[in-house]
C-alpha cells in the first residue's frame, strides 16, 4: 500500500539544543490537536465518510504520520544533548523521570494521549466540520509555537507544517461542499 522513503517530509533543522522548545513541540505530538490525534481521527473517520471524498482523508491521514514523524525528529534533536539539570529546568522533569528522553504520547502539560481526542460522529458533514476545526486548531498551535521560538531553522520547519494544515483545512472545505452539491442533486431511482 505504501512505499517508505527514509527522509522527512520536510528537512528538520535545529539550531541549538533547546528542551523548553521541545516540550511546547510535545503539545503536537501527543496532544488533543497534535498530528498522531489528526492521523487517527481521519483513518477512522474514512470507514463512515462517502466514497466522494474517502481518499482524501486517508490521504490527510497518512500525510499526519509523516508530520508525526517531523515533530519527534523535532524534539529528538532539541533533546538529545540536554543534560538532565536542563531537562528540569525545561519543566521536563516528570517526563525524564518516567522516560527518560524517549518520546511518549502525551501533550506539553504532561497528559497522556487518550482516544477522546479522536472523534468521529458517523455523519460526513459534522465530521467534515470536526476535521476543518482540528486542522486550524493545529494551525494556531504552530504559530504559537513559532511566537515562542528564537530557532530560524527550526522555524522553517514550523512553518511548512503551518501551511499544510492551512492546505488540509482547505481540502475538508472543498470536501464538504462536493457531500452538500451531492445531498442536493435530485436522485431518480
Amino acid at each position: 500500500m505504501w512505499y517508505y522513503e527514509k527522509k522527512l517530509q520536510y528537512p528538520v533543522r535545529v539550531s541549538t539544543c533547546n528542551p523548553m522548545l521541545a516540550k511546547y513541540l510535545i503539545e503536537q505530538y501527543g496532544g488533543a490537536d497534535g498530528e498522531l490525534a489528526a492521523a487517527l481521527r481521519y483513518m477512522n473517520q474514512r470507514y463512515t465518510i462517502p466514497d466522494k471524498v474517502v481518499g482524501l482523508l486517508t490521504d490527510i491521514a497518512t500525510e499526519e504520520f509523516s508530520h508525526l514523524e517531523m515533530i519527534a525528529t523535532m524534539i529528538y534533536k532539541l533533546t538529545k544533548d540536554a543534560t538532565p539539570q536542563q531537562i528540569k529546568e525545561a519543566g521536563l522533569g516528570d517526563h525524564y523521570v518516567n522516560h527518560d528522553k524517549a518520546l511518549f504520547y502525551q501533550n506539553a502539560a504532561g497528559v497522556p494521549f487518550t482516544a477522546s481526542y479522536i472523534q468521529a460522529k458517523g455523519d460526513p458533514i459534522a465530521d467534515l466540520y470536526e476535521d476543518i476545526a482540528a486542522e486550524e486548531k493545529a494551525r494556531a498551535t504552530y504559530q504559537w509555537i513559532i511566537d515562542l521560538s528564537d530557532d530560524p531553522d527550526l522555524n522553517d520547519s514550523l512553518k511548512f507544517l503551518r501551511e499544510r494544515e492551512i492546505v488540509h483545512s482547505q481540502r475538508f472545505r472543498e470536501a464538504v461542499e462536493i457531500l452538500k452539491d451531492d445531498k442536493d442533486k435530485k436522485k431518480i431511482f
